[in-house]
């Protein structure tokens, strides 16, 4: 069995420049200075935490209520071991033992419209990664409704093993984004596919990066 040897963690510094050096430094310093929420952990936003916290988004805000199921681990960024941990949890350590200098607060709660506008009030950019429709609506729509000023990225349709290349990335509004094929759905097809799910989470977590480098879609 493989173990890690001895290591020492790079310094914040040597985590930086390297990061700098791939993205060059403008991109890097908004990055930096970024703050994200990505509400819910699940195939979606376990994916797109993880993007993030590798692409250097200085502060990152996860929330969900659940826990790790063994249903989770064939599509969700969780470890066998942490099954009946609560995702918020499992997902705080395992961002940061990708990125140990990003700031993050990981809370255990289940949003809806009371709680959004106070929870999510001090985040740039808000990451909608729910299951379930009825709950992406609501978080969609609260936001659009209460707080008009933040950029909000949403997921629709990844289910089954349609061809990839029909989800995209759609500007619906100034502030608002779409991401998916817009029409599957689990409940009328095989159900949610690894590959498929970790495709539409990463147009989100890519739709997230360009709207902080200013780099809008039309």
């Amino acid at each position: 069995m493989w173990e890690a040897a001895d290591t020492v963690i790079p310094t914040r510094e040597e985590m930086y420049a390297a990061l700098e050096e791939r993205h060059g430094a403008e991109l890097q310093r908004k990055l930096s200075a970024a703050s994200v929420a990505v509400c819910g952990l699940g195939g979606l936003g376990s994916n797109i935490a993880i993007a993030l916290a590798r692409a250097g988004v200085g502060k990152l805000h996860i929330l969900d209520f659940d826990r790790v199921d063994i249903s989770n681990l064939n599509r969700q960024q969780y470890f066998p071991e942490q099954l009946g941990h609560f995702k918020a949890d499992a997902m705080y350590d395992t961002l940061k033992r990708i990125a140990p200098y990003c700031d993050i607060t990981s809370e255990q709660v289940k949003l809806d419209e009371e709680n959004i506008p106070k929870l999510l009030a001090e985040d740039d950019i808000i990451v909608e990664a729910f299951d379930k429709a009825d709950q992406k609506a609501m978080l969609v729509n609260c936001v659009l409704e209460n707080m008009p000023e933040k950029y909000l990225v949403s997921g629709s349709g990844m289910a089954g093993i349609a061809p990839s290349n029909i989800i995209t990335t759609k500007r619906v509004t100034k502030r608002f984004y779409l991401c998916g094929d817009g029409v599957s759905d689990v409940e009328n097809g095989m159900g949610l596919v690894s590959s498929r799910v970790l495709i539409c989470a990463g147009h989100q977590a890519h739709a997230v990066i360009r709207i902080i480098a200013g780099e809008f879609d039309i």
